[in-house]
């Protein structure tokens, strides 16, 4: 379909209003006339002008206030140029006379410039001892002080009075006799589940702190006491609280002596483990032999009652002419008795089967108490082995650089060869002793059974 010239021409014009205008609405895109088309672009034209000119005169406003502000930045560069030039001739004068006072402050110092040297270098060996002393627990801020004056006595301005300089003589001397004592203070004290409360506090010189019958730790950063949540033996507790129930006289407790540098021999002590804790590092095979010791002792009890009873018995029987047969001796004469019609050879080999029936029920167990005692260090050393497969495949893992924790990796492994050896040694010693009582009995039967073929040789 042709478009006429008209509507060409119309066309035309809206591309140019579209073009000239950005703002015109989308309900004015549209014109219904061409008059009203050329009204359109008149209007825009007209806008853009004025919209134009305020742009201009806005740019002229702002490039006059732009010669004005750098004007003013130049006139203030140029004065600060100058006054930098007067400051670094003035800082150069004062460094001059600076250096002049302090060359005069040597001077009239003299000996105390030695004597103010050592007592910054004897105040920071106090505040070190007295930031960890258990003293502090008791008589708290004295380090503040110390501060204080090793300050002054580092500042160029200021200078330490006598009566500072006494204190700290006098804080010195009250740690070296507070070391000494025995006092007895309430203070605030957390137990192990972090509940706190006032309790009475006895602090034995500088080396231990203990209230209702346990040890504390003071925590230098905190400045709390709080109950060690592992406490040493029972012996050394009861020695707390004698302690604290004592009004005079001598009492006996445990102390540290590294208390006033840690503690390091208490926690040492603290932390080593118990027997039983011991007894658990041997893990499985450790309770295997534990079982085996425990086994081997009752057969042991049992073959040691049946042993005493058997030999009672017998020494029963040698007092008694007539055979009884509750006991070995007894059967062996039995024996003999229904063989003694028969020839001497007949009644030795008679009497000699009755032995032989005896000895087993004598010597039960005991080859398995022989067994027990070889075979407990053999599993002991295959826990010692395990375990040090398991501590060499964690230093594969984590390396070695933490001694502690290899020792106590071989140390567990060799609670196993401990175990067998504890379970060995008595093993074999009462195997040795139960085998020797059933050796007797069987010693005791074959000498009354040639005692009867003797007395049968004779009346032939």
């Amino acid at each position: 379909m042709k478009l006429t010239f008209k509507q060409n021409l119309i066309a035309l014009f809206a591309a140019g209003a579209l073009a000239l205008s950005g703002s015109v609405s989308a309900a004015d895109d549209k014109a219904a006339s061409l008059d009203e088309l050329l009204k359109m672009v008149k209007n825009s034209q007209i806008s853009e002008s004025s919209d134009h000119k305020k742009r201009e005169a806005e740019f002229r406003t702002q490039k006059a206030n732009q010669a004005k502000l750098l004007a003013n930045a130049e006139a203030t560069k140029k004065a600060e140029e100058v006054r930098s030039v007067e400051l670094e001739k003035t800082y150069k004068e004062q460094e001059i006379q600076v250096q002049a006072k302090r060359a005069q402050l040597d001077e009239r110092l003299g000996s105390l410039k030695e004597l103010f040297g050592h007592l910054t270098s004897t105040s920071g060996d106090l505040r070190s001892n007295l930031e960890t002393s258990m003293v502090s627990a008791q008589i708290a801020g004295r380090t503040e002080f110390i501060t204080n004056l090793i300050e002054k006595m580092n500042s160029e301005t200021k200078l330490p009075s006598i009566d500072e300089i006494e204190r700290l003589w006098y804080e010195l001397q009250r740690e070296t006799v507070e070391g000494g004592k025995v006092v007895k203070f309430t203070a605030e004290v957390a137990d192990p589940s972090g509940n706190k409360a006032q309790r009475e506090v006895i602090r034995i010189g500088n080396y231990n702190l203990v209230s209702d019958g346990k040890y504390l730790r003071y925590d230098v950063k905190s400045g709390s006491l709080n109950e060690l949540p592992r406490q040493p033996s029972s012996s050394f507790l009861k020695g707390a609280s004698a302690l604290e129930s004592a009004s005079s006289g001598f009492t006996k407790v445990g102390i540290d002596p590294t208390g006033p540098s840690g503690g390091s021999m208490m926690a040492a002590l603290i932390n080593s483990p118990s027997l039983v804790e011991r007894w658990h590092q041997g893990n499985e095979v450790g309770y295997i032999i534990t079982g085996v010791g425990a086994f081997a002792l009752i057969i042991a009890l049992i073959k040691f009652l049946s042993l005493i009873t058997i030999g009672s018995k017998v020494k029963a029987q040698l007092r008694n002419t007539s055979a009884n047969t509750n006991n070995p001796l007894g059967r062996v004469m039995k024996a003999g008795e229904d063989a003694a019609n028969a020839d001497t050879e007949t009644m030795e080999l008679k009497l000699e089967e009755a032995i032989l029936k005896e000895v087993p029920p004598i010597e039960s167990w005991l080859n398995l108490l022989k067994i027990i005692s070889m075979v407990a260090p053999l599993l002991g050393l295959l826990g010692t082995v395990t375990g040090m497969i398991v501590t060499f495949q964690a230093i594969t893992v984590y390396g070695a650089g933490d001694p502690k924790a290899m020792a106590s990796g071989i140390s567990g492994a060799l609670v196993t060869t401990v175990l067998g050896l504890i379970v060995a040694i008595p093993t074999v010693l009462l195997h040795t002793f139960l085998n020797g009582k059933a050796k007797g009995i069987v010693h005791l039967l074959e000498e009354e059974s040639a005692g009867l073929i003797a007395e049968k040789s004779e009346r032939k």
